[in-house]
Order: structure tokens, then sequence, then C-alpha cells
């Protein structure tokens, strides 16, 4: 009799309290962490959902970007990823796991609030692929904010040109390159139903990719298009020691969800997986939470 693969969530991963985590700054790198994430390296088995497909994923060179680049050339497509140039190191960890899958990675180190960079980076990843099938909209910027009125501008413009002006400006170039069964994936968040004050910009942009997402699954749904989105809740990322949160924040993130821990970032491949396959023909304009119990209802 074949045993049982099943796990209690509340203890499959790391589920005591992190250790205190000074502020690393941004971008936030994989090295810097403590304990290192998860991202399905010794876990993850691919079974061909996607061969064949040419991804591109922004924010691919760590996090639930890592995590999927990861899932995505194990289930067989070939995976360009997007970075800032100085996430040179954990891109470069990315495009190992890629090759190691024995697909071909593409590197596109650009910032994506740069004129022309997403255009540059769509090309690059059709010249280098040949192609693209799949669009992963996951590079994000967040800070946490000590006072609404104290909020440099400046700032509030940076959150929202990565995580939605970018993801517009990427979605346009890519478009004319899909064909009829392609799919792009947003990373929104549990932010977006559930906006928390320090970090009230990146609330705003999350629950906007929520619209974003249904406006255009009903627009490119006509060219057989499909778009969804993935709303994580607590993941454990470089961007949360890199927020700029009190240590003891840190220490507690993800205690506050019913499993009583954080995520890790192999928990969300799975459900990227099934977005960009042929398993989800029939979906799009959907959100996918995957919080750990927290409560999402839209944004």
């Amino acid at each position: 009799m074949t045993e049982k693969a099943q796990h209690d969530p509340r203890n499959k991963h790391h589920d005591d309290d992190l250790p205190v985590h000074a502020d690393t700054g941004q971008p936030g790198l994989t090295s810097e962490m403590s304990p290192q994430p998860d991202h399905g390296e010794d876990s993850y088995v691919g079974s061909g959902k996607l061969q064949g497909k040419r991804a591109l994923i922004t924010g691919g060179d760590s996090g639930i970007g890592r995590a999927v680049a990861l899932a995505y050339a194990r289930e067989g497509a070939d995976v360009a990823i997007g970075y800032l140039p100085e996430e040179q190191e954990d891109a470069e960890a990315s495009a190992a796991l890629i090759r190691e899958a024995g697909q071909k990675p593409a590197l596109c180190p650009r910032d994506l609030t740069e004129e022309g960079a997403a255009e540059d980076v769509v090309r690059t990843t059709v010249e280098e692929l040949g192609g693209l099938d799949i669009v992963v909209l996951n590079a994000a910027y967040q800070r946490a904010r000590t006072d609404f009125a104290d909020t440099p501008m400046p700032e509030v413009e940076r959150v929202f040109g990565t995580n939605l002006v970018s993801h517009i400006a990427v979605a346009q170039a890519a478009v004319p390159h899909l064909e009829p069964g392609a799919s792009i994936i947003t990373t929104t968040s549990i932010q977006a139903a559930g906006p928390a004050p320090p970090l009230f910009d990146y609330a705003m942009t999350k629950a906007a990719q929520v619209a974003f997402t249904e406006v255009l699954a009903t627009e490119l749904g006509t060219q057989g298009i499909r778009v969804n989105a993935v709303a994580p809740g607590p993941i454990w990322t470089p961007l949360i020691p890199a927020t700029g949160f009190p240590e003891e924040k840190v220490q507690e993130f993800g205690q506050d969800t019913p499993t009583g821990r954080p995520g890790q970032p192999a928990e969300l491949a799975g459900a990227y997986v099934y977005l960009a396959s042929e398993q989800a023909s029939y979906t799009s304009g959907a959100v996918i939470p995957v919080t750990g119990g927290k409560p999402f209802t839209g944004g």
C-alpha cells in the first residue's frame, strides 16, 4: 500500500518565530536572508505540463519569481527572467536552476520603470527563446510607511511605476507576440483585500492589479488569451526584510495566519503552473489566493 503524501500545513515549513532581521535595504537579495527561502529546489517535481512553452517572468531572480521559474523549467518551459541590474547574483542563481532542469534561460537585466525597458525585455525574450507563450507580471516594490502625510511622492511614484505602470507596459509589449492559448498571470496580494496602513501605496497597486486582471481577461479573451492572478499572503521572500519593517514585525511575520506561519515561495508555484497550463483552459479573470487561510474577498 502506497504511503499517503499528506502533511500538516502548520508545520510543513519553518513554523517558529523568524530570527530578528535588520532592514537589508532595497532591492533585497536572497543571500541576505536567514533562514533561506524554499523555492522548491528539493521538492518540486515536474510532469511536462508546460512542455515547449516560452515564459517571461518579471522579478524572476528571487522569491516567488524564482520558485515559478524553477517550476516552469521543470514542467518543460524555457524561461526568461526580468530583474534589476543590481540583482544579477540572484538572477544567475535562477538561471542555473533553469539550466539544471534542462531548459534554456534568458537574462533580461532592466529597470522596468525606465522608458523602453519593457519593450527591450520582451524583445530579448522573443529573440532568445524563439517566441512567447506565458507572461508572469511579478516585479514589485514596497516600503513600510510610518506616516501617510510624510510619505514622499517620489516613493509613491516608484511603487506605482513598478507595480502598475511597468505591468501595463510589459503586457502591451507582449500581447502582439501571444497566440491563442497564451497566458498572462499577475501577482497581486492579500493586501488587495486587507490593506495595512504601512503599505497603503503598495496595497492600492495590488487592488488595482485585480481590476487590471479582470479587464484584460475580458478584452483578450476574444483573442484566446487567458489572464489571471495569484494573490499571495505573507510569503518569506527578499522583499520582506528589505521593506523597512520593525525587527519584531519581521520576527513575527506570518504568525497571524490560520496556519500560524509564513508561506514559502515553493508553496505558490503550483498555482502559477496551473494557470499557465492547459488544465486552466477555461480559467480566465480569476484570482487564486495562496494566503495560509487569510480570507481574500477581492480588491
